[in-house]
């Protein structure tokens, strides 16, 4: 397995390096390459593309040195780039970034196959994501599904379709009767409040409507 290791910490690089020979998955067969900022990184993908030799699998710091040159400002941008040129290799995003739009974005722009924060990177729970990714899962850590949580909420409510089944039903409106209030079929309001109580991590109409009061929606 080829793997390109992108941080801008050569210990951090090296501590990566020596996380991953320790698990009998990666070790023997692996070989690393590894870069140290957009410009670095930028160099080593252009030519293992031209080459025919692409990465089975990246991992990469958000925050480098930026190549203005190349219009590459951060890990993210190269990220891209990468996907442009090898789209199989699988690409493990770290960040040190715990605000939510930062990691929402790094999460819809660049859709990376695994995502976790610096502070919670181990080298066990690193050896177990890149197996996990290698075999064609998706990996979040627990602080992204959070971030991510929270703006799903956010998204979710943005819509007055959903706002106002939560109000009709804080009235005490059973479905039928919102159905014929909203002009929306029954099936597609139940899918909504679906939705809603998966975000909200709630099982009940009841206390769903409660959350959405607390937090303001309603």
């Amino acid at each position: 397995m080829k793997i390109l290791l992108v941080d801008d910490h050569p210990m951090t690089v090296d501590g990566y390096v020596s996380a991953l020979t320790k698990n009998t998955r990666t070790s023997s067969k692996s070989v690393f390459t590894k870069a140290y900022n957009c410009e670095n990184a930028y160099t080593i993908i252009t030519n293992a593309a031209n080459a025919g030799n692409p990465f089975d699998l990246a991992i990469m710091d958000e925050g480098l040195p930026p190549y203005q040159a190349q219009g590459l400002k951060s890990g993210s941008d190269v990220a891209l780039f990468l996907n442009k040129k090898m789209p199989n290799c699988k690409i493990i995003m770290i960040t040190a970034h715990t605000e939510v739009l930062m990691i929402y974005a790094i999460t819809k722009n660049i859709h990376p196959d695994g995502l976790i924060t610096k502070n919670e990177i181990t080298p066990d729970n690193l050896s177990e994501i890149v197996k996990e990714v290698m075999n064609g899962g998706q990996y979040q850590s627990v602080i992204v599904k959070s971030c991510i949580l929270q703006i799903w909420k956010k998204e979710l409510m943005i819509e007055d379709y959903n706002r106002q089944i939560l109000f009709y039903l804080s009235k005490g409106f059973k479905i039928k009767d919102i159905e014929k209030t909203m002009s929306i079929s029954s099936s597609a309001i139940q899918k909504r409040i679906i939705k809603m109580k998966k975000a909200f991590e709630i099982n009940d109409e009841s206390g769903l409507v409660r959350e959405a009061f607390r937090l303001g929606f309603i």
